[in-house]
């Protein structure tokens, strides 16, 4: 396991080829492709933010009694990466995205995720898989930063816990 500032990495074992991966990029459709890596922050009262990771891209467990399925605690973002000429990789205007996503969760009485940190989310996940940013300077890699309610037990309130995950 390596890191990336805040983020623990832990690789994927069975990516994509290259060859696979040109492949579904040629007609990818909206939201059915998803990149081999996913960011992960929980976040609790009395840690705050914390144990941040890039892993692979894989299914979630949760509680059937999970806070967010019954009172839809959650709050998602969208943005996009490019490729330039000079083959650098880029988003468009990232920290309106992030003001964004705090006022949403701010609207839910939901923990604020600090603009570094969704800005450094975002890094770190195009460190790690930005060959899934199409060649193509005219296509993009849609991003969708989301978070949600992880607290288990019912009852209308703000969450304890909280996942974010891009």
């Amino acid at each position: 396991m390596s890191n990336i500032g805040f983020f623990d990495v832990r690789s994927n074992d069975a990516p994509l080829s290259a060859n696979e991966r040109t492949a579904v990029l040629e007609d990818p459709g909206f939201g059915a492709v998803f990149t081999d890596h996913m960011v992960q922050i929980r976040w609790n009262a009395e840690r705050g933010w914390h144990d941040g990771a890039i892993m692979p891209y894989a299914p979630l467990t949760l509680d059937p009694a999970t806070n967010f399925i019954h009172y839809g605690q959650a709050v998602f973002e969208g943005l996009k990466a490019y490729r330039h000429e000079d083959g650098g990789l880029y988003t468009f205007r990232p920290e309106a995205n992030a003001l964004r996503f705090q006022r949403s969760a701010a609207r839910l009485a939901m923990a604020e995720l600090p603009t570094d940190l969704f800005l450094d989310s975002i890094a770190a996940l195009l460190s790690v898989d930005g060959h899934w940013v199409p060649q193509d300077r005219e296509k993009s890699l849609y991003l969708r930063p989301f978070m949600f309610a992880t607290e288990v037990g019912l009852g209308v309130k703000p969450a304890s816990e909280y996942l974010y995950l891009l």
